[in-house]
């Protein structure tokens, strides 16, 4: 084990940007399987081609950078769909408000009736049927 320690000593190694590298090979190759497409097993093997340049690099400020520009694209899209999952799980006990006054989303218990709703960002009170 002290030859792969060893090896790897100075080398930049995995990173987000190379998992999603490694996700993208496996996708692309499960619909080259799907639809029997040869062009696309030769495309799908790129990614992967590119992350383990990636992990053996020595340039690890480059791929450092790399990967923050990859974050910066792709972390607005992660916590999107991180949103929308954890709405998803508790819609059965809760109902999501926008405030009339900032757009302020809101979260309240189902099963209430009508109750008033206070905005803490602006302390707009409104009516609305949970």
């Amino acid at each position: 084990m002290n030859w792969l320690r060893n090896f790897m000593s100075g080398r930049y190694g995995l990173d987000q940007l190379s998992l999603a590298l490694v996700i993208l090979t496996m996708v692309l190759t499960l619909i080259s399987s799907i639809f029997r497409w040869p062009i696309l097993v030769i495309l799908s093997y790129i990614p992967l081609l590119l992350c383990v340049l990636r992990s053996l690099s020595r340039k690890t400020d480059k791929r450092y950078r790399e990967n923050q520009r990859f974050l910066k694209i792709w972390n607005p899209i992660k916590s999107k769909f991180s949103l929308w999952f954890s709405r998803r799980e508790d819609r059965k006990t809760h109902k999501y408000f926008k405030c009339p006054h900032c757009s302020n989303t809101l979260r309240v218990p189902k099963g209430r009736g009508k109750i008033s709703i206070t905005c803490p960002v602006c302390k707009t009170q409104f009516i609305r049927k949970s």
